[in-house]
């Protein structure tokens, strides 16, 4: 079941098409990779998603039916990438204003906030005002008050900034927990390495476009190029075969490429001819920022995506 479904949805300023013709899905329980440079559109279709713009033209399906802001707001949990905390007041007063704000009554928005101050090892902060948190603190705070009101559908604008490696295992193992137990995250990022540890699919804007969408793994294999990384006891002194082409010798360690009608096991059968010791053999799959890179820089592929799209 998908928990959102967006259809040919678009949202135009003046000449600028900031959202044009977007249609993508999220299924119920996922962790889902919004990714896109600057000025791609990424802000603005979360805007309309979550109901702070209205769009030009097309539908937001949440949960099965029509999104209505007025009334389905309750559903979603949208933490900013420009944090909206009142500075002055205090953290646990806020938190629990905050979480009234979403539906809770005291006495539950109380019992939720003082077990996330536990967890997050905030208790000592009841009585500290926000603008006397570091940007860390500040973010952990934004955090829980984000999810407080336990949504179906939770929009993370990079959530990691300001974070110590520390803190960032926690809120990643939060972001873990709370897909299990069947929330929808929306991961909004530009640290690609971030996104292929815990997205389970993504997609891809470009200029208010969608320019590809799927599985981290299903993308990462459309983008390979048959490059091998073979670890070897001794590399030949001569390496000469119609198999493969060397890319690269890094002490132990060659990477090929292997050409067109050719396969994995003929690389190996190659050295196993030659009396050479395999330590270890792997495909040398593209990581996201490399075809992020590759697709916004307007390659090839990229206009070949576009073309599709349009």
């Amino acid at each position: 079941m998908n928990i959102l479904e967006v259809h040919n949805l678009k949202k135009y300023f003046a000449t600028q098409k900031a959202v044009d013709d977007i249609s993508l899905e999220i299924p119920k329980g996922s962790i889902f990779g919004l990714l896109g440079p600057n000025g791609a559109g990424k802000t603005t279709l979360i805007r309309m998603i979550t109901g702070i713009f209205y769009p030009d033209a097309g539908d937001i399906i949440l949960k099965g039916k029509k999104f209505d802001p007025e009334n389905d707001a309750k559903y979603i949990g949208y933490m900013p990438e420009e944090r909206g905390l009142y500075k002055k007041m205090k953290i646990g007063e806020q938190a629990l204003y905050l979480a009234q704000l979403k539906g809770l009554s005291r006495s539950d928005a109380m019992s939720k906030i003082r077990d996330w101050f536990k967890r997050f090892e905030m208790e000592s902060w009841w009585n500290k005002k926000v603008e006397d948190l570091s940007k860390g603190m500040g973010q952990k705070l934004q955090f829980v008050i984000t999810v407080l009101h336990e949504p179906d559908l939770i929009i993370l604008d990079e959530p990691f900034s300001g974070l110590d490696p520390v803190n960032s295992n926690l809120i990643k193992d939060e972001i873990y927990r709370l897909a299990q137990n069947g929330a929808t995250i929306i991961f909004s990022t530009h640290r690609m390495e971030q996104v292929e540890e815990i997205c389970d699919k993504i997609v891809l804007v470009n200029k208010g476009k969608k320019i590809l969408d799927g599985s981290v793994q299903s993308v990462k294999q459309d983008f390979k190029e048959n490059l091998f990384g073979i670890q070897l006891e001794n590399i030949p002194d001569a390496i000469n075969s119609n198999v493969f082409e060397t890319i690269k010798t890094n002490k132990q360690e060659l990477i090929v490429k292997i050409k067109e009608g050719y396969k994995p096991n003929d690389v190996l059968g190659y050295f196993i001819n030659q009396g050479v010791n395999i330590v270890s053999f792997k495909e040398m799959l593209p990581s996201l920022n490399e075809i992020f890179i590759r697709l916004v820089e307007g390659t090839p592929t990229a206009r070949q995506f576009q073309k599709m799209e349009s």
